[in-house]
């Protein structure tokens, strides 16, 4: 029993000391979103924490609307952030390959 103790407690604190975990994800779709992780588990909105990057941006200038920063869209590859607990996901940024 004390064995066991010990070892949830030096458990707990190397998880205390890993605030965060870095993840990468596919977007599966965006209404509603749906992201899959690591091809293991799906996340839903409900678990996902957006970021001002991840959103669409559009400007109007001389009556022409341009597209500035497109939002999430099926098939983007995004870096997830699991914040302490693993109970919420930060979409960080898309991933881009050169």
């Amino acid at each position: 029993m004390m064995l066991q103790q010990i070892k949830q407690a030096a458990m707990d604190a190397v998880a205390a000391s890993n605030p965060v975990n870095v993840l990468l994800g596919n977007v599966k779709s965006t209404n509603p979103l749906m992201i899959n992780v690591d091809q293991r588990f799906d996340l839903d909105a409900d678990f996902l924490i957006h970021t001002e990057s991840m959103t669409e941006l559009r400007v109007t200038v001389g009556g022409t609307e341009y597209t500035v920063r497109p939002g999430l869209q099926v098939g983007d590859k995004v870096v997830l952030l699991r914040v302490q607990g693993g109970q919420q996901y930060v979409i960080l940024d898309r991933v881009v390959s050169g």
